[in-house]
C-alpha cells in the first residue's frame, strides 16, 4: 500500500519544476522547460567609406573619411568655415585609448568691411483722413 501511495505522488507531478521563476507559485505543476533561443552571429566589424561636397552656388564645401577594423577607427573630415578658413578634425577611437580628436584651422578668416547705411528715419506719427489732419 505504501509503494502504491508513493508512486501515485510522482506521477501526479509533485515534484519541483526544473526553472523557478521569482513570485510563481507551482502546485502540481508540471516540469518548466526553459525556451530554445538562437542567437545570430556577430560580424566582424570592418568598413571604409568617403564622401564629399563642393556646392559653389551655396559654399557648401566639406569631405568625410572613415574605417573601422575590430573596435578600432580611424578618421578624418574637413570643412569650409563661413570665415573662409578650413577646419580638419582627425579622429580615433579604441578600447584602449577612448575617443580622441586633433582640430586643425587652416587659411586666414576673411571677414567682409561693414557696409555703411544711411540711418532710417521714422514716417510722422499722424495720419490724413478727410476730415483734415490728426
Amino acid at each position: 500500500m505504501w509503494v502504491l501511495v508513493l508512486l501515485a505522488c510522482v506521477s501526479a507531478g509533485w515534484a519541483a519544476p526544473q526553472y523557478a521563476f521569482p513570485g510563481a507559485v507551482y502546485a502540481h505543476a508540471p516540469l518548466v522547460h526553459a525556451p530554445v533561443v538562437h542567437a545570430e552571429p556577430v560580424a566582424y566589424p570592418k568598413y571604409a567609406f568617403n564622401y564629399g561636397v563642393k556646392d559653389p552656388h551655396t559654399g557648401d564645401i566639406k569631405s568625410q573619411q572613415e574605417e573601422r577594423d575590430g573596435d578600432v577607427v580611424k578618421g578624418s573630415y574637413s570643412l569650409v568655415e563661413p570665415d573662409g578658413s578650413t577646419r580638419t578634425v582627425a579622429y580615433s577611437a579604441d578600447d584602449h585609448n577612448g575617443f580622441n580628436a586633433v582640430v586643425h584651422k587652416t587659411g586666414h578668416a576673411v571677414h567682409p568691411a561693414p557696409i555703411a547705411v544711411a540711418p532710417h528715419y521714422a514716417a510722422p506719427a499722424f495720419a490724413i483722413s478727410p476730415y483734415g489732419l490728426h
